[in-house]
């Protein structure tokens, strides 16, 4: 292992403190990004598809119409399920993965709304904050994918009030294989399984406290307990009833 090629290339790295700073903040952009970011949503999406009946019901019907002929949801039928991507654009609004872009460094001085921010502050911006605020979004704190169907708005970083990631040239390179690895595991839930609650338990009853994760991503402070049944045999109950 000493003599490989990776081990010895590596040696003759200059390890100085702005490469080992380098290497930290690459690391930390990894780890927050990609670790869990993916996961909390799908549990987000879960999570508030529980406790909307109606929009779960719509979103199963879609997928179950339109893609899974073969038993599961394949990447090539994804852009045919246009109301669940608007469940996935509207999990991102009410929860984006991070309640705080990634910091930047500003290079020069400016003026902006009567403040002077000078050369070298660090500025993040509030995106769990401008996607609930109620001068952008008609009834903010409501699950509502509907909201998307006459819309332009999108998550791609030219719209300022929706930047789950990020924008400019410098926005999340993952975005792409995130929302299609959400939108991909979300369909298959859905089109596998119909969902209930456990013990009774009514929709408002789920508990939607966030928490911040190990990597910085807003999580369910508790886990999302739901019982899934298989559609087939639910299928075959109901039929011998």
């Amino acid at each position: 292992l000493s003599d490989s090629p990776v081990i010895i290339k590596t040696r003759t790295i200059d390890f100085s403190y702005t490469y080992l700073r380098f290497l930290c903040v690459v690391y930390q952009d990894l780890f927050t990004a990609g670790v869990d970011t993916s996961a909390a949503t799908v549990n987000w999406a879960m999570a508030e598809l529980a406790r909307n009946p109606r929009v779960m019901k719509k979103a199963q019907d879609e997928v179950r119409t339109f893609a899974g002929k073969n038993g599961m949801v394949t990447e090539d039928e994804i852009d045919r399920l246009q109301y669940l991507k608007m469940v996935v654009k509207e999990t991102l609004r009410l929860h984006p993965p991070g309640a705080l872009l990634l910091p930047r460094e500003t290079m020069s001085h400016f003026r902006i709304n009567g403040y002077d921010v000078l050369p070298k502050t660090l500025i993040q911006i509030h995106v769990w904050a401008i996607s609930r605020d109620p001068r952008y979004w008609k009834n903010a704190e409501e699950f509502f994918p509907e909201r998307f169907s006459d819309s332009s708005i999108d998550f791609k970083g030219q719209h300022c009030e929706f930047l789950p990631f990020g924008a400019g040239r410098r926005s999340c390179p993952g975005m792409h294989l995130a929302t299609r690895t959400v939108e991909l595991a979300l369909a298959n839930l859905l089109h596998c399984f119909d969902w209930k609650l456990p013990f009774g338990m009514k929709g408002k009853d789920i508990d939607m406290e966030e928490a911040a994760g190990p990597s910085l991503t807003i999580s369910k402070k508790t886990a999302l307990h739901l019982v899934p049944v298989d559609r087939v045999q639910r299928s075959l109950e109901d039929h011998m009833k």
